[in-house]
């Protein structure tokens, strides 16, 4: 159970670290002047790279967060209404990593209509998420 559990963790990890940083790409993304193509570009690729990345660690992340819970029977039974508050802040964190995508694509059709400070703001909800997250699981609250 530990291997999983340090498996979990370090996906989770990595996971936020492309959350945190690829709305950093779109702030930047905001930013670039219509005629600046080959900073669009290159902004563009590193963004979508970031993204597959960020897939990649995610699936592994949850993935093992299920096997803690449904096959270990972590967070199961009686006194554990913060595992329940823990599988939302997981769904919202999906969502969040779905709206990178759905952004993403905005930015590749040249359809964004959103400025870097909206970004720079949407850029703080996964260190909101993940401090939540963090105090569910070690303090277990309720």
């Amino acid at each position: 159970m530990l291997w999983i559990k340090s498996f979990h963790i370090i996906f989770v990890a990595s996971w936020f670290a492309g959350l945190f940083y690829l709305p950093r790409i779109f702030v930047n993304l905001a930013q670039v002047a219509p005629e600046s193509e080959a900073e669009e570009a290159r902004l563009l690729l590193m963004a979508r790279k970031l993204m597959r990345f960020s897939t990649l660690l995610m699936i592994p992340a949850v993935g093992l967060g299920l096997w803690l819970w449904l096959g270990v029977g972590i967070g199961m039974g009686p006194g554990n209404g913060w595992m329940h508050a823990k599988l939302t802040i997981v769904l919202l964190a999906l969502g969040y990593h779905h709206g990178c995508g759905v952004f993403l694509r905005k930015f590749e059709a040249r359809t964004n209509t959103r400025g870097h400070v909206w970004y720079r703001w949407f850029n703080e909800i996964p260190v909101v998420l993940l401090t939540i997250a963090v105090i569910l699981v070690v303090v277990k609250p309720f």
